[in-house]
């Protein structure tokens, strides 16, 4: 019976650092990571970029489409250009942050980024606060 406690108290800790590189962080944190040159990847459609415009520096590159659908060879090689090593740092940007989150712990489980933040409430949350947001 020990064993089997002292196993599964190791899965958990190696679950819970597995899941520990993917963070959620603030407004205010995300404008830090961007001045210090960490690239921001807006994962929402077109016409959600062109409602409220992008947060500046960003890279537009949408995931789902309006119908939930998704081509991740096609999403990868184009992500794969902006993040070019799974240690380097980068955060994703939604609507709500709902999308963020499953894109993020895709990209951190599945495909060993290390780095992977993503926007607390989305573009949401950031332009609640009177942030500045760039439309074409």
């Amino acid at each position: 019976m020990k064993k089997v406690l002292v196993v599964l108290l190791g899965v958990m800790c190696f679950i819970s650092f597995s899941y520990a590189d993917f963070k959620e962080v603030d407004s205010e944190k995300l404008e830090k990571l961007i001045k210090s040159g960490v690239p921001v990847i807006d994962i929402r459609r077109l016409d959600e970029w062109k409602s409220t415009g992008i947060i500046p520096t960003s890279h537009k590159l949408t995931f789902f489409d309006n119908q939930g659908k998704y081509n991740i060879d096609e999403w990868m090689k184009e992500f794969e250009k902006i993040v070019t090593d799974k240690n380097q740092e980068f955060i994703l940007v939604c609507r709500s942050a709902n999308r963020t989150g499953i894109v993020g712990n895709f990209l951190n489980d599945k495909m060993g980024y290390k780095k992977v933040y993503h926007l607390k409430g989305g573009i949401r949350a950031w332009m609640s606060q009177k942030r500045k947001t760039e439309k074409e």
